[in-house]
């Protein structure tokens, strides 16, 4: 299993220039992946900088046909001009593509606590259950909120939260109601992957939060830090585009994966080579 997580920024590269289909050639360069989650993908927001097609979750699945795209929209806000049938609205997200049989489909609203000091969006955690051939498990992808502590360590919580209820749906399913109707086993598989932008740096406060026990259930691990024990992981964001992270480079994108997978890990990498984003993709291998 090849996964990819990539804070992809519209498909704006470290110069400024926007092209989708380029970030999406860069990351079948990378690796003949098996599931891509991507973070920052846009539908409606052509005046972000570089500006981004109209709808690139469709973009999306126009050049990955051999795929299942799934989408989670976190910022959902109204057209900049008047309101009206049929026009477009802003919405801003995360995307997950695979070549495996998709389950069930879940998009997490993450919490928003009001922080008054510090600018900040709806965030979602998009999660789908993949029937991947070392058995079925779940993959969450994500991106925290930057300018607050109180809202990423909320939403640290929140994901760890998750993490427990599934595993007491897995301990304690109930049965589909009928075949056809929305009320289907509610059997979850306990095995998960959680990754995205995190908005927090490698050691912080909401880093280590995310790698405390959780009671009753597997407890989270990064995969990076699994790998390469004792070693700090280089920077994931800010490495080439110095004029958005001005401040320096920053270590904030992690897969965390549930303890009972740590068997299966083979590699995790972070690519220090491509400029085609401002962020650095994740590259995790698993039997």
């Amino acid at each position: 299993m090849r996964l990819i997580s990539w804070n992809v920024q519209w498909g704006r590269n470290a110069a400024g220039g926007v092209d989708l289909a380029r970030t999406l050639a860069e990351a079948r360069r990378l690796a003949d992946f098996d599931v891509l989650c991507l973070q920052e993908i846009t539908r409606g927001f052509a005046a972000l900088p570089g500006h981004p097609g109209d709808d690139q979750f469709a973009e999306l699945a126009a050049a990955l046909p051999d795929f299942t795209i799934v989408e989670a929209i976190g910022a959902d806000l109204a057209p900049l001009g008047p309101l009206g049938p049929g026009v477009q609205r802003r919405q801003f997200g995360n995307a997950l593509a695979t070549r495996w049989p998709v389950g069930r489909v879940t998009r997490h609203a993450l919490p928003w606590p009001a922080d008054p000091v510090a600018p900040s969006m709806q965030r979602v955690a998009l999660e789908a259950e993949l029937q991947a051939p070392g058995g079925a498990l779940r993959v969450l992808t994500t991106h925290l909120e930057f300018y607050s502590v109180t809202q990423r360590l909320a939403q640290v919580d929140a994901l760890r939260r998750l993490q427990l209820e599934a595993v007491d749906h897995a301990a304690h399913p109930a049965k589909a109601e009928t075949t056809e109707g929305p009320f289907t086993l509610t059997a979850r598989p306990v095995s998960a992957i959680v990754c995205g932008d995190f908005n927090s740096s490698f050691g912080s406060e909401a880093y280590r939060r995310m790698l405390e026990p959780l009671a009753g259930s597997p407890a989270f691990i990064d995969a990076w830090t699994t790998l390469h024990p004792g070693v700090t992981p280089p920077p994931t964001a800010g490495v080439y585009d110095t004029e958005q992270w001005s401040s320096g480079p920053l270590t904030c994108d992690f897969v965390f994966i549930t303890e009972d997978l740590r068997d299966r890990l083979r590699s995790c990498e972070i690519d220090g080579a491509t400029r085609a984003s401002d962020h650095q993709p994740v590259l995790l291998e698993l039997d």
